[in-house]
């Protein structure tokens, strides 16, 4: 994955016969520029030197004559004295549905080797949501076919959910197979946004999922993490572009998929602070709250299509009550949280059900059934839980009959929520699954029923539905 070449970023950029003013200082990806006219506020700005061509974003007027902008590209090279010219409205990007299957940057610049697109519209980015009269509420389930997803935090069709993960419990693997189960089980489309990725990691990614055969329903944006804060602050709303043009042009679901959100705020954070702002809590930007709405407002379903989102949020030191965490908690419906002691006991996808949780968990929106069967399984597993020490120190023995029995059906029901994906089938050997909500609430309560307490837990592990494999009772 290599950064495209400043030349093909400019279609729509032609030079205006006359600049609009110079460059007067340079300070890392800040400039300062002295103009005949001031441009306005979110202004593309350009200027060439040796057949490239540098992109910048205004971001403050200064006085009458001077604006501040943030480079989009790196800026070694750049002197005092070179021109700029006014590119005629904000970032736009070319859009087209031949995107799918492509590899972009932050302009719509391929880095995957392929030819630039050929669009017949440059969308502006930034743009506002659409309006309430042509908004739709959420409908219903988002079936993933993960029994512990859909069961416990279900998506919601036009929602977004947060991706609570750390390094090795399979936050990777479980967003390529949502892209995956999207694909399939919907005919749907997704849009992956790389906020600040490692190459290594964008690398790997876009490889797996050509390999997994998702790539052909996807489109890949990067914003790396060796770029400009502007880029990196921008590639999300490139994507969120992108996915509305496609739910807007193509009518069907698209999942959009960020990572990581939190170096979003983290680029908001930095480009504050190169602006000159002064900090607010905990030193972020003071516009910490309306820059986190821009980007999670325009996430919306309209009678076009829906854009479902599932994004990754880092954690920083486990506080969940960090003012980033906090304000981007407020605009998600569900948080799925990736356990490191689920992935140490081999039980994956590793989703902590306890801690994990939706608005949607309601008896109105899932209905009875759904929602008695959740409640039930929530509270085995809870149960288990208080009684782990107990079990640990003076064994299952000393538990009462009641407690034993709930203990071990909640052991089978924890390795019945483990599955085999379809997106690393190559690498476990084992065939990947996908298992409807109405066939997981039916093994459910046949175990909370008690059919399978003569199974083992092995015969509960890594698999589907209970009736696929054909396996007796010991």
């Amino acid at each position: 994955m290599e950064s495209a070449t400043v030349e093909q970023v400019t279609p729509s950029m032609q030079p205006a016969s006359e600049p609009i003013g110079m460059i007067e200082e340079v300070h890392g990806p800040v400039m300062d520029v002295v103009c005949d006219r001031l441009p306005p506020l979110h202004q593309a700005l350009f200027c060439a030197l040796d057949h490239e061509h540098y992109t910048f974003e205004v971001y403050r007027h200064l006085d009458e004559r001077h604006v501040r902008a943030i480079a989009l590209h790196p800026t070694a090279g750049l002197k005092r004295g070179l021109p700029v010219f006014d590119s005629g409205g904000p970032l736009r990007i070319p859009v087209t549905p031949d995107c799918l299957g492509r590899l972009l940057d932050v302009f719509g610049a391929p880095l995957d080797g392929g030819p630039p697109l050929v669009a017949g519209e440059m969308r502006n980015i930034i743009v506002r949501p659409a309006p309430l009269a042509e908004t739709v509420p959420a409908e219903g389930i988002l079936e993933s076919g993960i029994k512990v997803i859909d069961l416990l935090c279900p998506f919601v069709k036009g929602d977004k959910t947060g991706l609570f993960g750390g390094a090795g419990v399979g936050k990777t693997v479980l967003i390529m197979e949502f892209m995956h189960a999207i694909v399939s089980l919907h005919q749907g489309v997704s849009v992956f946004a790389g906020v600040g990725e490692r190459i290594r990691e964008g690398h790997e990614l876009w490889h797996e999922m050509q390999d997994a055969g998702v790539m052909p329903r996807t489109l890949m944006v990067f914003g790396q993490m060796d770029e400009s804060p502007g880029v990196r602050f921008r590639v999300g709303l490139s994507a969120v572009a992108y996915a509305e043009y496609l739910r807007d042009t193509l009518g069907k679901t698209v999942l959009l998929l960020m990572d990581n959100v939190f170096r979003f705020v983290q680029a908001g954070s930095e480009i504050s602070g190169l602006l000159g702002r002064m900090p607010a809590t905990v030193g972020y930007q003071p516009t910490l709250m309306s820059e986190v709405a821009e980007l999670q407002e325009r996430i919306i379903s309209t009678r076009s299509g829906d854009i479902t989102a599932v994004q990754a949020v880092y954690v920083p030191a486990d506080d969940m009550t960090d003012p980033a965490v906090s304000t981007i908690l407020s605009h998600l419906d569900t948080m799925v949280i990736l356990s490191r002691s689920q992935a140490a006991k081999g039980l994956y996808p590793a989703v902590d059900p306890l801690l994990s949780s939706s608005k949607m968990m309601d008896r109105s929106f899932l209905g009875d059934r759904h929602y008695n069967v959740a409640k039930e399984v929530r509270e085995h597993l809870a149960r288990y839980k208080e009684l782990e020490d107990i079990i640990a120190m003076l064994g299952l023995e000393v538990l009462s009959e009641k407690d034993q029995r709930i203990v071990l059906r909640a052991r089978r029901l924890q390795r019945y929520l483990t599955q085999p994906f379809y997106v690393v089938a190559a690498h476990t050997g084992i065939k990947g699954v996908s298992v409807p909500l109405e066939q997981t609430l039916t093994d459910c309560e046949a175990f909370l029923r008690g059919d399978y307490d003569a199974f083992t837990e092995e015969q509960c592990y890594m698999r589907g539905a209970m009736t696929d494999s054909g396996q007796e009772a010991a």
